[in-house]
């Protein structure tokens, strides 16, 4: 079965296209497996290959400007940490980073000269990917590059790029600059920008392959994916944390870690009650994961502190304390009755939840027994 799969899969990506990437040292497999990520990513069909490979081979790349403003670099760290494909493939086969400070040799002036052509000779091409809030108090004293403020530079960049990529709870939403008090009035880049087209892809830091998936879908459709009410992509946060957790089923069950490192804990039980904020967060952390795929927060035995969410410093904390009171959402007042027999409050919470869906089945052979004996 294996050995079909891959034929398949070659017959999908050209010859000539395989072919070239083994020249260059890449083989087969691993290409096919990039390919075969960013469509699973991107939630197409696996048609949709070939289109990737081709879009991925083209001579179309386009320009980066990368700024970084009011944040802490962890979402460049996540981008040069990335292996599918690393962030040298990633500059040198797919996009031109003509700006970005923490990797480019130039500096000072020569830095802000390279930036500046690459602004007027690509005006309404390049890719603007901006990391870090944005602080308007005083001026926009509180971050400034090369003279002049985040807020100018964030204007003119994002003003005149194709698309614009908010990486990270901070470039996105404000984050933690933004917390209350908020001395330094830091905000989001569609705030800061509001005419610009800007895709936010929050996470603290964000997920290295969100962002390759997000540019490898501007290479193949010429523009940006999808997005939900917040700006956030549907590929990646269309769907709660809560409902692809391997832990979901220790939830359904009523079954609680009380502490960390009681027996609970060590068995892999819910983490509800040590403060994961799961059920109020959307992100795909459970099925892409971090560090190559191998783990992320909640598989490694800590609780989601929602991350990806709007103000989640404020709304969030303390995260090792229940979730707060979020409007609109009841997992505060039943999850303590799951498993106790009060299941139907649940499903009410939960809408589709997997509690409904079980309770839905016993009604269903009550009533073929019932039948049966009639």
């Amino acid at each position: 079965m294996a050995k079909e799969e891959k034929q398949t899969q070659e017959g999908m990506i050209p010859e000539d296209i395989l072919q070239r990437w083994e020249t260059r040292g890449v083989s087969r497999r691993d290409f096919m497996k990039f390919c075969s990520v960013m469509t699973a990513t991107l939630a197409l069909p696996v048609t949709m290959m070939s289109k990737i490979a081709e879009a991925v081979e083209g001579d179309n790349r386009p320009p980066v400007l990368w700024m970084e403003f009011q944040g802490c670099t962890g979402d460049s760290e996540a981008f040069l940490r990335a292996n599918q494909p690393t962030a040298t493939e990633l500059i040198l086969d797919y996009l031109s980073i003509d700006y970005h400070e923490t990797i480019m040799a130039a500096a000072g002036h020569q830095a802000e000269a390279a930036k500046r052509q690459t602004m007027e000779k690509y005006k309404g091409k390049y890719i603007a990917i901006v990391e870090g809030a944005i602080p308007t108090a005083e001026g926009g004293i509180y971050c400034t590059v090369g003279g002049d403020s985040a807020l100018n530079i964030a204007r003119e960049v994002c003003g005149n790029a194709a698309a614009t990529i908010a990486v990270g709870s901070c470039a996105s939403f404000g984050g933690i600059p933004a917390a209350a008090p908020n001395p330094t009035g830091a905000i989001s880049v569609s705030e800061a920008v509001p005419g610009a087209t800007v895709m936010n892809l929050p996470g603290c830091p964000l997920n290295a392959t969100n962002l390759t998936a997000a540019i490898v879908h501007f290479l193949t459709f010429g523009r940006l994916p999808a997005t939900d009410s917040l700006g956030r992509p549907k590929f990646a946060y269309g769907k709660r944390i809560h409902d692809n957790c391997e832990r979901r089923a220790h939830f359904d069950a009523g079954q609680y870690a009380e502490a960390f490192g009681d027996a609970g804990h060590r068995q892999g039980w819910c983490l509800y009650k040590l403060g994961c904020k799961g059920p109020e967060t959307f992100h795909n952390c459970p099925t892409v994961r971090y560090n190559e795929g191998t783990s992320w927060p909640v598989q490694s035995g800590h609780g989601c502190i929602g991350c990806s969410e709007p103000q989640f410093w404020d709304t969030m904390s303390p995260f090792y304390k229940r979730l707060p009171n979020v409007p609109g959402f009841g997992v505060e007042a039943t999850a303590d009755k799951i498993g106790l027999g009060i299941a139907a409050a649940t499903a009410v919470a939960f809408g589709a939840h997997g509690v409904a869906s079980a309770l839905r089945k016993g009604d269903d052979m009550e009533s073929d027994q019932v039948i049966k004996e009639d």
